[in-house]
């Protein structure tokens, strides 16, 4: 039975859709069967391998909002065993859609439960909000993994999160945990950087995963070329660590 991970944080620009789209790859190459799930309506997870929205015969938005099944909404990508489910703008008018709906935060965990078994890692990119489509995404997860941008303002709102997830836990998902805060667009010269990385390991402690993302010239490239990292130089630092994220992750589990 596969494993549902959120990837969330309602702090935009910390590299979620990054962790996402390079953690899928790397965990694909380790030979796991893996499903990414873009639930942004920016669906920026969905042309970081070369989708083109309009080409998809059917994306989350349908799947949410008129229950097409998620088998058979995804689409294979360049990365061999790495299947995704794709986002259009017109997600962004889902939540709307979505109030009337019977038990309106299970949605995407009922649809999920069909392909489960079909996957080791279900990998859900979310937006930067806290709004119902993120609600459900955390409903449907067993954990979240929660990127922390390296800079001044990146411990703010965590508390926030926090908060939700607690939330989620006592109402709505009591098995849901959080798998890790992993530090990104980590500059190992920089003395805030490190200072960042001690504060996250006082406060969580074990919760922050030993590996860091590196600030990456490859990992910002790569989207355009709709490529993982992983595919677009192997040797990058940005690629490098995503394959010991995964495998670190693939240890935790």
């Amino acid at each position: 039975m596969g494993k549902i991970i959120a990837i969330a944080n309602q702090k935009g620009g910390v590299g979620k859709t990054t962790t996402t789209i390079n953690l899928a790859a790397s965990l694909a190459k380790q030979g796991k069967r893996v499903l990414i799930i873009d639930a942004d309506p920016q669906a920026n997870a969905t042309s970081g391998y070369g989708i083109d929205p309009r080409q998809m015969q059917s994306s989350i938005y349908e799947c949410l909002v008129d229950d097409y099944p998620i088998d058979g909404s995804q689409v294979a990508t360049c990365v061999e065993g790495l299947d995704l489910v794709g986002s259009r703008i017109d997600l962004a008018g889902a939540e709307l859609e979505l109030i009337n709906k019977p038990d309106r935060e299970k949605v995407l965990g009922r649809l999920l439960c069909d392909v489960l078994p079909k996957y080791d890692y279900i990998l859900i990119d979310c937006s930067p909000s806290l709004g119902l489509i993120t609600v459900n995404a955390l409903t449907a997860a067993n954990s979240v993994i929660i990127p922390v941008q390296a800079e001044y303002f990146a411990l703010e709102g965590i508390s926030k999160l926090l908060n939700t997830i607690r939330i989620i836990k006592s109402k709505l998902n009591p098995a849901l945990e959080i798998e890790g805060f992993l530090l990104t667009m980590y500059d190992a010269r920089l003395r805030l950087a490190n200072q960042i990385y001690e504060e996250l390991k006082s406060h969580f402690g074990d919760m922050v995963f030993n590996t860091v993302i590196p600030r990456n010239i490859r990992l910002s490239e790569a989207p355009s070329h709709g490529l993982p990292a992983l595919l677009y130089d192997p040797e990058s630092r940005g690629a490098t660590s995503h394959l010991m994220l995964a495998k670190e992750l693939i240890a935790k589990t």
